[in-house]
């Protein structure tokens, strides 16, 4: 409650500290001056402890920390306390406080009037200030369990004494946050934002009778949209939306992630203090039991109990002759199965083949693509007027055309100049337009592209 503080009385507490020593009042005033000019402080001149005309004359002040100062100590003095480790927890209590406060939200929507306004706004408050700590804990504490110190923490022995502890403060948290979970789900989504208005109206209505100088003139329009935003906020925490899953869903998952990963590394520490445990014992015990036993017979069933089978065969082949999965392999037919040597110098035969001259079949590819290009000039020429082509002048074209003129597209895309080289030896330069368009009809469907325009050029570089 000590707004300000005046220059003897800073100096008396720096005084007390061994390296203030030697600080003097003038060293102290420029100090302050200079904080004074980093908006770090502000001041107000004392006038009513004035005694002499000499101390007036002084113009002593007294000085305030700026909001700003005020919210880095805060920050400063809550880092110090958390150190290089993240905090947070787990709370089903939580839940189940902001269940409440929307059920008795759902209560006063329920009725014909309004309470006042002092009673929504505690309402609201109630159910943001328990969803921020709800936020704030929980992913505070996700983000310690995966760091790297706990992390390293979990390899270690120790933490099998701790892993019980551990697995039932997760378990418990998933229990009481299904019991809730959906309870909370359904009121959300029961609350519509039409019917909410009123409600925050009153909010806003409180916001705007507690008198702040700061907040002179601020729409009432601008005070209710930013509570609604905070309420579709809290909604997609619990609900989702189009583009993202719920972090309700996301944190349930996550907590189970973690109990599954607990328990393979209990496994695998188990494991690896299993791996060094004599088990001197336990071959004593087998083989006083072997020395029990009258016949062969009896030791190698004893045998084949404990330590399997000896000497067997698995045989494998990816030939399914059936698909039926309860069928029984012993009504099946057999198949062959042929086998390679595994031998490095194996060698499948193979039989000689003869040189078989394709030249006949290489000229009838060779005319049946010639003549198809000649068809497909022949039909261009239908469409070309003075060597250009319009796609806005053409009524109908044939679908092979239609898409040798937009293989051409794409060729001219990839040149600078927008100019390449046909197939039929042609220079073709594409202009295409930025604004309008136009609709290529087909017998396969219509096509809205822009206007293209063709032109056939004569010794002209494609560079």
């Amino acid at each position: 409650m000590r707004q300000y503080l005046f220059p003897e009385e800073i100096l008396t507490y720096l005084m007390g500290q061994k390296i203030f020593q030697d600080y003097t009042i003038d060293q102290l005033h420029l100090d302050l001056a200079q904080l004074v000019e980093w908006n770090n402080l502000t001041t107000q001149q004392e006038t009513g402890r004035a005694q002499t005309i000499e101390e007036f004359k002084k113009k002593r002040f007294r000085y305030q920390p700026t909001p700003y100062t005020i919210e880095f100590e805060r920050m400063l003095i809550a880092m110090e306390k958390g150190g290089d480790v993240f905090g947070g927890s787990l709370e089903k209590k939580e839940f189940e406080r902001l269940y409440q406060s929307l059920q008795e939200m759902e209560k006063v929507l329920e009725k014909e009037s309004l309470p006042e306004a002092d009673e929504c706004a505690q309402i609201w408050n109630d159910i943001f200030t328990y969803f921020g700590s709800i936020t704030k804990n929980t992913s505070d504490y996700i983000a310690h369990v995966n760091s790297e110190q706990a992390q390293e923490q979990m390899q270690t022995e120790a933490f099998l004494v701790f892993k019980d502890q551990f697995t039932t403060y997760l378990r418990d948290f998933i229990i009481g946050l299904q019991q809730t979970a959906l309870k909370i789900q359904y009121l959300v989504r029961a609350l519509e934002p039409e019917n909410l208005k009123p409600f925050v109206k009153k909010v806003v209505v409180h916001q705007q009778n507690v008198p702040r100088f700061e907040d002179v003139g601020l729409d009432e329009a601008d005070l209710s949209d930013e509570q609604m935003e905070k309420w579709t906020t809290l909604k997609t925490w619990f609900l989702g939306d189009a583009f993202r899953e719920s972090e309700l869903d996301n944190l349930q998952e996550r907590t189970n992630e973690q109990i599954r990963r607990i328990t393979r590394v209990v496994q695998r520490l188990g494991e690896r203090h299993h791996y060094f445990r004599s088990r001197k014992k336990e071959y004593l015990n087998l083989a006083q039991r072997f020395s029990e036993l009258d016949t062969l017979s009896e030791a190698h069933r004893l045998s084949a109990a404990i330590f399997g089978v000896f000497h067997t065969k698995h045989l494998f082949s990816d030939q399914i002759p059936s698909d039926d999965v309860y069928s029984s392999v012993w009504n099946e037919q057999p198949v062959t199965y042929p086998t390679k040597p595994r031998i490095r110098n194996y060698r499948e035969k193979t039989r000689p083949g003869a040189v078989v001259n394709q030249q006949k079949r290489k000229e009838q590819v060779k005319q049946a693509y010639l003549k198809e290009k000649e068809t497909e000039e022949k039909a261009l020429k239908k469409y070309m007027q003075e060597d250009v082509i319009r796609l806005s002048e053409i009524n109908q074209i044939e679908p092979h055309i239609r898409k040798m003129l937009l293989a051409w597209v794409g060729k001219a895309m990839m040149k600078k100049n927008r100019t390449f080289k046909t197939e039929h030896g042609r220079i073709v330069k594409v202009l295409i337009s930025t604004d309008k368009r136009v609709v290529l009809h087909a017998p396969d469907g219509d096509m809205d592209m822009p206007e293209i325009v063709f032109h056939f050029l004569e010794n002209t570089s494609t560079t």
